[in-house]
């Protein structure tokens, strides 16, 4: 998860660094013609700007996600979930150092967005493209019932009882004399 964790941070730090070196704000840059552009903008807001007077808010978010995972991650044992929550974990932090770092001031400073796709209606960078695969990632083991210890949650433990029978009795079955007949 560390590993995971710290690629991604240094992978967004470093291309943030590029974008504010070589750009100024608002200059759009073709790199696959329109499908892909480098636009650079400066997000005081969540995902599509929302919120921008909020700013605050979103940094103490990204501090206690930060805290969450840190504390969280002795519970995992699984590698796609380690490799999940070291996305989200490089992403948050990665964004939160900007909040933490950048203009105008300590807590509140303003994201750095680069990445403008044709067709999608917002501006975005590495760290919040890894927060959304995390979430896919989520999706993907959830749905595939793998549990923080890499084992299949829908797998009956062993010594189980096979799911197929059951503890009632067969239809036919008649109860004892004095006892009512059980309801199905």
């Amino acid at each position: 998860m560390a590993l995971v964790a710290v690629g991604v941070y240094c992978l967004d730090q470093y291309a943030k660094f590029q974008i504010v070196s070589h750009l100024t704000v608002g200059q759009q840059v073709p790199v696959l013609g329109e499908v892909l552009q480098f636009h650079f903008v400066k997000n005081s807001g969540a995902a599509f700007s929302i919120a921008g007077a909020y700013t605050w808010f979103f940094t103490i978010a990204a501090v206690c996600v930060t805290v969450f995972i840190v504390w969280f991650a002795r519970r995992i044992r699984s590698l796609g979930w380690a490799v999940l929550f070291g996305m989200l974990l490089g992403g948050t932090t990665g964004n939160l150092t900007d909040r933490l770092f950048r203009e105008p001031s300590f807590g509140q400073g303003h994201v750095i967005d680069f990445l403008q796709v044709w067709g999608f209606p917002a501006i975005f960078n590495f760290a919040d493209s890894f927060i959304v695969a995390s979430m896919g990632l989520f999706i993907i083991l959830t749905v595939r019932g793998i549990g923080l210890d890499g084992r299949h949650a829908s797998r009956p433990a062993s010594g189980a009882a096979d799911p197929g029978q059951s503890d009632a009795p067969p239809p036919d079955h008649q109860p004892p004399a004095g006892q009512p007949p059980v309801q199905q």
